[in-house]
């Protein structure tokens, strides 16, 4: 369980230092002022010919918008759950433990949505209400991608029905592919801007997984050695 708590950190890192190296490659090279009102954007020579090809689509983009309250709506209900808990259990050490990794999750995406907003990397390739908006990375890919699959782990835990928990993180994960390319042929963001979404959501999801998963071995190392301490003589 060690070792594979340390491959999972290791994984988690790894993702990172690639996410930062492909942000850091994105301002630097093949830069070129191919956005509205001058705008420029890295990797022009791969993100000019896509934004040709899939052109703007404003319902698209729309009902991926809309769409993304769903993961609001999912995030808000997880966050009832530990409330309820807290008021029932009156100590916030008595919540469970995966909720409360969780709620440390969604400040950590929360903080990483508002850097990107305060520190641009590049903006839409079109203008939204006549604004130029920040791009980088895809805050709906992020938001979707962080908390379904976050999501679907908490239903295995507490969705005792296999058919039931199967049939729900089915259909999770259906939506957040769904969203992805819609998103992506909605063509309000560059190539690089839903590839970049991707990497820190993945990253993300990685270091709450690693960090679940490591919590719940100590918890579970503890119980046996709780269990061998009262059966010993």
């Amino acid at each position: 369980m060690e070792k594979r708590n340390q491959i999972n950190f290791a994984t988690t890192g790894g993702l990172l230092i690639f996410f930062i190296l492909y942000t850091i490659a994105l301002m630097y090279i093949d830069v070129k002022p191919i956005g509205p009102r001058g705008s420029s954007v890295g990797f022009a020579a791969i993100n000019e010919p896509v934004k040709h090809l899939l052109d703007v689509n404003m319902f698209l983009y729309n009902i991926t918008d809309w769409l993304g309250l769903v993961a609001i709506l999912v995030a808000l209900g997880f966050a009832v759950l530990g409330l309820v808990q807290l008021i029932k259990r009156k100590s916030l050490f008595r919540v469970d433990s995966s909720i409360l990794i969780l709620g440390g999750f969604y400040l950590l995406v929360m903080a990483a949505y508002l850097f990107f907003e305060y520190n641009i990397v590049n903006y839409r390739p079109v203008l939204i209400n006549n604004v130029l908006e920040a791009s980088y990375p895809s805050s709906t890919t992020m938001l979707v991608m962080c908390v379904m699959p976050t999501a679907m782990i908490q239903f295995h835990r507490l969705i005792q029905n296999k058919t039931v928990r199967i049939a729900i993180n089915t259909l999770f994960g259906v939506f957040t592919v769904t969203m992805i390319i819609g998103r992506m042929l909605s063509g309000v963001h560059w190539l690089t801007d839903i590839l970049g979404g991707v990497l820190l959501s993945s990253m993300l999801f990685m270091l709450f997984y690693s960090v679940n998963q490591y919590v719940e071995s100590k918890q579970s190392q503890q119980l046996d050695n709780s269990v061998k301490d009262q059966s010993s003589p």
